[in-house]
């Protein structure tokens, strides 16, 4: 048994298979479109579930490295209706531990300073722990102190000799990206002060099966998490979860607060609600996980028969949004500039490059007014609101959208 086919929680051999998404290039590794020969590498998009402790995880082909350095294109600020969710999370965390000047907040994965740069803004001291560099910069810029690391056990260790132990720690989307579930729970408890809390958010993998949100299923994201899988991981580790908030983010997410063991007030009634949930919907058996295969099968067909079919009527389609979840979607369905002819994204990191794996060129959002096409495929469903909104003005030509995700439709 090799260390790709081993639980990430619990160490016990892979078997069960959750969905094979074929071969997929690294989500974010969007070529330049002045190098569109490049040649590209493929990898297997293979999850499994643990039969022991039920976590999903893909299989382990890439070191994370790949994933996270000076190129990585993914930037939170440019999702406004990010920023404000990350603007509320710190005013509600404010109040309810208190935080203030004596206090210190350490996030984990800080990116380009969505969050932390709210902290800075109520003068409370803060630190972000990010590995790609482009994005610290950014950080950096808006006055959030920034270190270029990958978070570990050993660095939590050695930042709390050096007398930075957090108050508050937050980890929002990052926990599903490290490849080492245990070392970074470890380092979390390590770097938590004994009356400290730490905060996770993360999609919750119930709405994961409930809304056929396979694109989200990409090699940068190593575990899919519930509850029942993620409580026995923190145990591990002298940590209880004793409360959970249900988001909407990410199309449907849970943020888990949790604490030193010995700290940790009783369970709330929304966890132990939660739980109840997820037993009821039989993500403690296998049944669950073996009927989304199928559903992605049969989705992957729908989507395909629908833009074929505009197509053969002669339609234009665009894309909008270059996110990571697209390179999975549109790799596993076989769609490329056969299907779409471009797609525009707000971030200009990721203009003038291609999605990876379908040379679908990424253009800047100007390109669908000029180009005028019939329809126009939101990628990132997650915000297809704030998409909508943003792009209205294209009914004026009657333009419509398509939206793959739960079920591919035209709105």
């Amino acid at each position: 048994m090799t260390a790709a086919q081993a639980c990430r929680g619990c160490g016990t051999g892979l078997a069960r298979v959750f969905v094979d998404l074929g071969m997929s290039p690294i989500s974010n590794a969007l070529p330049p479109d002045s190098k569109p020969a490049r040649p590209e590498v493929f990898y297997p998009l293979l999850a499994y579930v643990c039969d022991a402790c039920h976590l999903v995880q893909v299989a382990d082909v890439a070191e994370k490295e790949a994933h996270f350095h000076d190129d990585y294109l993914y930037h939170s600020s440019f999702s406004s209706s990010w920023l404000e969710h990350a603007r509320q999370y710190v005013a509600t965390a404010t109040e309810r531990l208190g935080l203030g000047r004596e206090s210190r907040v350490v996030e984990i994965g800080s990116n380009d300073g969505y969050l932390l740069r709210w902290f800075v803004e109520r003068e409370i001291p803060c630190l972000g722990i990010d590995p790609a560099a482009a994005a610290a910069r950014r950080a950096e810029a808006v006055g959030v102190p920034t270190r270029v690391a990958f978070f570990s056990a050993a660095l939590a260790r050695e930042m709390r000799r050096d007398g930075k132990a957090a108050d508050l720690i937050v980890a929002n989307n990052v926990l599903a990206h490290v490849p080492d579930l245990n070392d970074a729970v470890a380092g979390i408890a390590a770097l938590l002060q004994p009356d400290g809390t730490v905060t996770v958010e993360f999609p919750h993998l119930l709405e994961l099966i409930r809304h056929n949100q396979f694109d989200t299923i990409y090699h940068e994201h190593y575990s899919y998490f519930s509850l029942i899988a993620l409580l026995p991981v923190f145990a591990r580790h002298g940590l209880a979860i004793h409360d959970a908030d249900r988001l909407p983010t990410h199309g449907g997410s849970l943020r888990i607060h949790a604490r030193h063991a010995a700290r940790t007030p009783e369970p709330s009634a929304t966890l132990d609600a939660i739980l109840v949930e997820e037993r009821a919907h039989g993500l403690d058996k296998p049944a669950a996980y073996e009927a989304f295969a199928e559903r992605v099968r049969a989705i992957k067909r729908d989507l395909l028969t629908l833009l074929i079919g505009l197509k053969r009527q002669g339609k234009r389609i665009a894309g909008y949004g270059a996110p990571a979840k697209a390179t999975s979607l549109l790799n596993y369905c076989g769609i490329g500039t056969d299907f779409i002819d471009f797609t525009v994204d707000r971030n200009p990191a990721k203009q003038r490059r291609l999605i990876a794996g379908t040379r679908i060129p990424i253009l800047a959002p100007d390109a669908i007014k000029a180009a005028r096409p019939d329809y126009v495929m939101i990628l990132p469903w997650n915000l297809r609101e704030e998409i909508m909104a943003d792009m209205a003005g294209i009914r004026a030509w009657g333009g419509k959208f398509i939206v793959p995700i739960p079920k591919p439709e035209i709105v």
